[in-house]
This record gives C-alpha cells, sequence and structure tokens, in this order.
C-alpha cells in the first residue's frame, strides 16, 4: 500500500523524519488531528492553502494503514520444571 502513497515523504532534515506531506513542514499528523477535531477538508485547505484534496486523502490512507492490526507470533517460552 505504501507505493500509492507518493505524498507522505520522510526526510530526516524536515521535521526529524515524521511523515510530512510532500517534502513540507506540514506532518501527517496535523492534518489527522485537524480532521479528528472536526475540520473539513476544505476548511483544512483553506487554513494551509498549499495543501490539496490528495495530500488529505493520502494522510487518511497513511494512518488506515498505519492502524492495520499485525500479529506477530512469538515463540513460546517453556515452563520451567523446578526441580524439589
Amino acid at each position: 500500500m505504501l507505493q500509492n502513497l507518493d505524498r507522505i515523504t520522510f526526510d530526516l532534515q524536515i521535521m526529524g523524519g515524521k511523515a510530512c506531506i510532500r517534502g513540507m513542514r506540514v506532518p501527517v499528523s496535523l492534518v489527522l488531528n485537524l480532521l479528528a477535531n472536526g475540520k473539513t477538508s476544505e476548511e483544512i485547505i483553506d487554513d494551509y492553502p498549499y495543501l490539496e484534496q490528495e495530500d488529505i486523502q493520502q494522510s487518511m490512507l497513511y494512518a488506515a494503514w498505519l492502524s492495520q492490526d499485525k500479529i506477530i507470533p512469538l515463540p513460546q517460552k517453556r515452563e520451567r520444571e523446578t526441580a524439589s
């Protein structure tokens, strides 16, 4: 799925490597926080005119990808038998 998220970028020189929008100092977390607090895409674009609808869409897709449950089975530890 990440290959379709071409607007989400990571650069250690920008915002410490956080997921950002198109190499700008706009973290994906900011966009998601605005959406979570009730802002519409149109309101976000009005407040941040350098963002585009596709930036907001990909931010949500990235969040969805991150939230997928991934189960990694770990080897079970054997209980040690105690010698009494």
